[in-house]
């Protein structure tokens, strides 16, 4: 079953690994390289990464893991007060647009993950030590201040990304399989993940988990970097590949090789993690001073040609799921669209800054449907909102799958195919007439669409609303232009009875064609 997950759990902002002189003792797992050759030097490439862990999946799964050491009892406060020294920083060469940092191994982070510097087709060890960390005033784990480190946790990128003198974050690498990047002026949100295994369904989910990542040397000057990893669990292996390019939306293309080494109820191709808490749509009952407070706001499915289809996401009272059927989809992604500061009105968390995470499929994905989770929080330190693709051909084992895609991680402006108007907003409320005794028995929606060719036109134009409501009765339901703008309003007024699911869906037509977006919407009336 499926819970909101502490964002500590995955990749962020955090400090970085060091460890003790004596490596602590780990349970043995097969290593990525021959054991006579993981301290040295070892041909390297990807098609070689490939064969390696599709080898690896004719073997049982081996667990990488620290047993009972000092870093594995760290507490959250020891853990922030180790960060790793950027003056240790690799790749620090004249002229080199990209450096590396690492994370500290402990607290959370049981899994020692080892990073390889790949340079002219040879791989080679990186090796951290305790002494390229900074143990602040404070901290109250034992640790040795010297040694070499049995492992990190993980690896941030750092590159010019805002300004040509300072080296910001890009990736951050943390925790399984999860990883976050940012576009130019944002501030990390929500984060991608390798794979998903089995997420919210009957039984435990499965967190496969990036042991080995082998980081290619940039030539001075070159504006991309590319990762390949090496990925584990009890169903399947994979081979990861990322070409990562930094600027205003910064894109990594992503090559998958998954090979299974059991049958997977459900394959998660391409998730996506984020937080929804509240907002004008679901704003709920947080009696906060902030109008809204979520990393993304929607989802959004682009199946190519006029049908574009957007769901504002909610913090529903128990575990909710939409399936978004679809068939080789442009693009599909979790989208923060509410980009003004007074939407939020928080100057610490800036989540007007979160970026948006749009995933492009590259080549023919097949049939399949998007999935959607939301599950119910009471805090924005959890991510309770989960979006990936499920391919209809079920995941056996013995199959070989290769998935290729495009990240984009930005401000990703709205929609500008100038066709389709936009959902600019969702708000809901009690039914009824404003001024009157609201019906408590409906539920109002009222959903802005904006721009487009249906911004031109005037108020009298003759268009229809394809309005369906599965579950539920329309009790009243009216299109309007508003005045002075190019944003036409639908109002429609549902009841249910209680403990139904609702679902809706509308689109405005008019003069043969498709003029909106599609608007979903969940309800599950209470």
């Amino acid at each position: 079953m499926a819970g909101a997950v502490p964002r500590a759990l995955r990749a962020q902002t955090a400090p970085a690994p060091a460890a003790t002189a004596n490596p602590p003792a780990t349970t043995p797992a097969e290593p990525a390289t021959p054991p006579d050759q993981v301290a040295g030097v070892r041909p390297f490439s990807y098609d070689i990464l490939t064969q390696e862990m599709k080898a690896r999946a004719a073997k049982p799964y081996q667990e990488r893991k620290l047993t009972d050491t000092t870093l594995t009892k760290l507490s959250y406060d020891d853990y922030q007060h180790i960060q790793f020294r950027r003056d240790k920083a690799r790749w620090q060469d004249k002229d080199e647009l990209f450096r590396v940092e690492a994370y500290y191994l402990g607290w959370l982070y049981q899994t020692p993950v080892e990073l390889y510097e790949v340079d002219a087709g040879k791989a080679r060890p990186i090796v951290f030590e305790a002494q390229d960390f900074q143990y602040y005033p404070g901290l109250k784990a034992d640790l040795p201040k010297t040694g070499t480190l049995p492992g990190v946790a993980g690896f941030r990128i750092n590159t010019p990304m805002n300004r040509p003198d300072k080296f910001d974050e890009m990736v951050s690498f943390l925790g399984a399989s999860y990883f976050r990047g940012l576009g130019r002026g944002n501030v990390y949100g929500l984060s991608a993940r390798g794979v998903a295994v089995n997420t919210a369904i009957s039984g435990s989910e499965e967190f496969p988990v990036f042991t080995d990542f082998y980081l290619e040397k940039p030539a001075p000057g070159q504006e991309s970097v590319t990762i390949y990893a090496a990925l584990e669990s009890p169903s399947l292996t994979g081979a990861y590949r990322f070409v990562m390019t930094p600027g205003a939306d910064t894109t990594m293309d992503v090559t998958a090789q998954l090979f299974l080494r059991a049958d997977i109820q459900q394959l998660g191709i391409a998730p996506l993690t984020s937080m929804y808490l509240f907002g004008g749509n679901d704003p709920g009952d947080f009696n906060d001073y902030r109008p809204e407070v979520h990393d993304s706001d929607g989802l959004l499915l682009d199946d190519g040609g006029d049908e574009r289809y957007w769901r504002p996401l909610n913090n529903p009272a128990q575990l909710a799921s939409s399936y978004l059927s679809s068939e080789n989809p442009k693009a599909f992604g979790l989208m923060q669209r509410d980009r003004a500061w007074p939407d939020y009105l928080d100057a610490q968390a800036q989540y007007q800054k979160r970026p948006s995470l749009k995933v492009e499929p590259l080549g023919d994905w097949g049939k399949g449907m998007v999935r959607l989770v939301e599950i119910p929080s009471q805090y924005e330190t959890n991510d309770n909102i989960v979006a990936f693709w499920i391919p209809a051909a079920p995941a056996k084992a013995g199959d070989a799958l290769t998935f290729a895609y495009r990240l984009n991680w930005g401000m990703l402006p709205l929609p500008s195919d100038h066709t389709l108007a936009y959902v600019k907003r969702t708000r809901t409320g009690h039914g009824g007439v404003a001024g009157s005794k609201p019906k408590a028995d409906t539920r109002k929606f009222v959903v802005d669409f904006e721009g487009g060719l249906l911004g031109n036109l005037p108020a009298d134009a003759q268009l229809k609303t394809n309005l369906a409501v599965a579950k539920g009765k329309v009790e009243e339901q009216t299109l309007s232009k508003i005045e002075g703008t190019n944003t036409w309003r639908l109002v429609v007024d549902v009841s249910a009875s209680k403990g139904t699911i609702i679902e809706l869906s509308a689109v405005i037509e008019g003069y043969g064609r498709t003029l909106t977006e599609t608007w979903l919407y969940q309800w599950i009336k209470e």
